[in-house]
């Protein structure tokens, strides 16, 4: 079954995007709808299309199976709507909506028409994330007690003029760039309840620049995001740490590509690890003699064989990475227009849960900062 895709929003994301999503089997790249910019012109000069239509004619073509709107957030819900009403299926750039009464709104059309809608939160389709969830779900290094994800992003290419320092188009901070983070929680740990969030403004034009929240998951685990648009190009950075009993696993950039892992493990913990990073360097810093490896910590005896330090993920570029989430998500939605027995990793209801996250905690946060 070919699956004829129409693209709303024709800017250098959307050209990246679609690039990788025409490298999945069967789809075929049939409209594009776009303002008249030289990034839409572009994007017709690459796939050859020949005209540009309106978003009405994209929508009203017959060979326009599935629309992918890759357009600034403010205009996701009413375009993805329109989509729908048409009978299309909708993949959408994150968020899925500003709000959850508009997201709840997209997935009552979706089931009713049988049509997918999804937003592209691809953090759970990596690697990586999938061996710290079995690193989490298997306690290699005990239970998680807390975790921080902190964003230190480059403001370089966004003017204050820019749609995204506009809260009534981008929907702040936590709803226009943390829905990723709180999806990628969200797999690992299930949901979770926001507890206290915080922003910052720069002066003197009042834009937020900053914002952070605290999360608890499973009763017990803190958690704490912090996003920050203010770094030059060059610094832009990302550092997400989860602290566990028996040591810590650090991961590096936004989408995260290296992890570093420091802990205190015996022999079977180890070999557990080593498992799970099957090409990872494993440098051993210490070695305990048989009187020396019983210790304690939070009251309980642990077996402390050796102090170790893994490496993984070296070599491995953020790009490559980038490309490789971009196909695999676009191909599990795919799988589902195919055949709705198809169970996808990423559905409707994780799209709106992490918008859900990111509204409450931009509540808060300006609750907290007076409005």
């Amino acid at each position: 079954m070919e699956i004829g895709l129409g693209v709303i929003g024709g800017g250098n994301f959307g050209l990246y995007a679609v690039q990788q999503f025409l490298q999945v089997d069967g789809v075929r790249l049939v409209a594009l709808a776009a303002t008249h910019r030289e990034a839409a012109l572009a994007f017709a000069r690459r796939f050859g299309i020949e005209r540009v239509l309106e978003l009405e004619q994209l929508l009203d073509h017959p060979q326009v199976d599935m629309v992918y709107i890759a357009t600034p957030p403010f205009l996701h819900y009413p375009q993805a709507l329109a989509a729908l009403e048409a009978g299309k299926h909708v993949f959408c750039e994150k968020p899925l909506a500003l709000n959850v009464a508009q997201a709840d709104r997209l997935i009552s059309e979706a089931h009713k028409r049988n049509l997918l809608v999804a937003a592209n939160l691809l953090q759970r389709y990596n690697p990586v994330a999938d061996a710290i969830q079995e690193l989490i779900r298997r306690r290699v290094l005990g239970e998680l007690l807390h975790g921080y994800f902190e964003n230190y992003a480059a403001d370089e290419g966004l003017p204050a003029e820019h749609w995204f320092w506009d809260r009534a188009k981008s929907g702040g901070i936590f709803v226009e760039h943390g829905v990723h983070f709180f999806d990628l929680l969200a797999y690992w740990l299930g949901s979770g309840t926001v507890v206290a969030a915080q922003r910052s403004l720069r002066p003197p034009l009042g834009l937020e620049e900053q914002v952070q929240c605290t999360v608890r998951y499973s009763g017990s685990v803190l958690f704490n995001f912090y996003h920050g648009f203010h770094q030059v190009g060059k610094m832009d950075r990302q550092e997400l740490r989860l602290v566990f009993e028996l040591g810590e696993v650090t991961l590096f950039e936004w989408i995260p590509t290296r992890a570093r892992v420091y802990a205190l493990l015996d022999e079977a913990r180890t070999r557990q690890l080593v498992e799970l990073f099957p090409r990872a360097r494993l440098d051993v810093l210490q070695v305990y003699s048989a009187k020396d490896r019983v210790c304690t910590g939070r009251h309980r005896a642990v077996d402390g064989f050796q102090l170790i330090e893994l490496h993984a993920g070296d070599g491995v570029t953020k790009g490559q990475r980038y490309c490789e989430l971009l196909r695999a998500i676009f191909a599990d939605q795919v799988a589902w227009v195919r055949d709705r027995s198809h169970r996808r990793r990423l559905t409707e209801q994780e799209s709106r849960d992490a918008l859900a996250m990111a509204c409450e905690a931009d509540r808060l946060a300006c609750q907290s900062a007076g409005g």
